[in-house]
């Protein structure tokens, strides 16, 4: 079977260690020069481990990463939620926090050792398809025929586009921001997410959330343009290691297959980062697809990755309007619960299983 994956980063790395570890070499290629040094993703969740693990990349992306082990949650400085994750689960279950970067690279090393080798620098710019194949036409000129072709390449997605598949939703107004510090020995437990309800300059309220990375190295994400600027409690910063902005796009191609094209991660669908469900989504969505060639039940996938984008996009927008909100009403209700959470194990436990599952 011949395969083409268009993009690189975890669901496109996903797909093609599926492909190997059931005997069949893919193709696949990024448009980037290089590698990308930086990260969008940080957290990954229990499942992408187990789907990690089937293919020998799981126990080296948790050695490699933070286990988080705790949960806290703030609301005008108060502490609202604070959840010991390790009282309910094994270590096996915790959210791993690490670099993309450093993920994808350890999933590019073991496509190497299964002879798969990542061709960066070679764009797609145009691709067709009939009921019985598919074909890529490359920034070269060169244009090449395959059994599937599989767009993987992010929000921007030159195969979704050329296919002229419609790609519904709308941005949200608002500039976000992150910005990945390492802080000095002992600076902070980076065992733990940090989120923090604040008062906003507008209607709704602001968001932040720090999240581990690698001992004494965090991410701050933030509904504001400057995470540094917000941060609402003083940390011992050794070196800023990054910043940046972007906006949020909440979207869903209309159509996740097309002939022998099919859609997967951000392509398909795009939501807000909060409960940090992007990239394990398309991590799901890798061995998705796979599972769906090989047992030829593609109109299946089509229906069911759709769908469960779908609640993945309305619960994060639910959660995100939740924290923004400046509602005196559900702020009330946001303390009630806190106090539940924080005080009832058997809540805790909802709350840390809710946090933890995909």
């Amino acid at each position: 079977m011949n395969i083409l994956i268009v993009g690189a980063g975890p669901t496109g790395q996903t797909t093609a260690l599926e492909l190997a570890r059931r005997g069949i070499t893919p193709e696949i290629v990024d448009a980037k020069d290089q590698p990308s040094p930086l990260s969008r993703a940080v957290g990954i969740l229990p499942k992408s481990i187990d789907i990690m693990n089937r293919t020998g990349v799981g126990d080296q992306v948790v050695a490699a990463g933070m286990d988080v082990r705790r949960v806290n949650i703030y609301r005008d400085g108060k502490r609202l939620i604070d959840v010991d994750v390790d009282q309910f689960f094994a270590p096996s279950e915790f959210i791993i926090g690490l670099p993309q970067d450093k993920t994808e690279t350890i999933m590019s090393q073991k496509l190497a050792e299964l002879g798969v080798q990542v061709q960066y620098g070679r764009k797609v710019t145009d691709v067709q398809t009939d009921k019985a194949s598919a074909s890529a036409t490359f920034a070269d000129g060169s244009r090449r025929s395959y059994d599937w072709i599989i767009g993987a390449d992010g929000v921007n997605s030159a195969v979704r586009d050329t296919m002229g598949i419609d790609y519904a939703g709308y941005e949200l107004p608002e500039t976000w921001s992150i910005a990945d510090l390492q802080l000095e020995e002992g600076a902070y437990d980076t065992h733990k997410i940090t989120a923090w309800m604040l008062d906003g300059d507008r209607d709704q309220r602001d968001a932040m959330v720090m999240f581990p990375m690698a001992p004494n190295r965090v991410r701050l994400v933030s509904s504001t343009p400057d995470s540094l600027a917000v941060l609402p409690i003083d940390l011992d910063i050794k070196e800023v290691l990054h910043t940046g902005t972007f906006q949020i796009s909440v979207r869903q191609a209309h159509d996740y297959v097309k002939g022998r094209v099919v859609l997967a991660g951000d392509a398909a669908h795009a939501h807000s980062p909060v409960g940090g469900r992007g990239m394990n989504l398309g991590i799901d969505d890798g061995q998705a697809v796979v599972a769906a060639i090989v047992d030829n039940t593609i109109s299946t996938y089509a229906v069911t990755r759709r769908a469960k984008a779908k609640r993945v996009i309305d619960g994060t927008e639910r959660a995100r309007k939740l924290v923004l909100t400046n509602n005196p009403l559900i702020a009330g209700g946001l303390k009630l619960v806190g106090w539940v959470v924080s005080n009832v194990g058997f809540a805790q436990k909802l709350f840390a299983k809710r946090v933890i599952k995909m």
